[in-house]
């Protein structure tokens, strides 16, 4: 049951990545999900490093920074492949 909640709160955090970061997404539900998923790992990685045992206060507003960052990197990365093409 824990996968399904994992699975859910990534895409929710997905989403929120994918209104924060402007510009064209090329991510579909699924690639939204593993966005949301891999970004609540790295905000778990980087609110660690930052503040340590208070981490535990607010894991969300942490999953949706980590979920930004990727947004953001994968957006940057799609949108310089798509420039070179042409």
């Amino acid at each position: 049951m824990e996968i399904v909640w994992l699975l859910l709160l990534g895409l929710v955090v997905g989403a929120i990545g994918r209104l924060v970061v402007p510009g064209r997404h090329r991510l579909g539900f699924f690639g939204t999900m593993a966005v949301g998923v891999a970004g609540a790992f790295l905000g778990w990685w980087i609110g660690k490093g930052l503040v340590g045992d208070r981490f535990h206060q607010h894991p969300f507003i942490w999953a949706t920074i980590g979920s930004i960052l990727i947004v953001w990197v994968v957006t940057a990365l799609t949108t310089r492949r798509a420039r070179s093409r042409r």
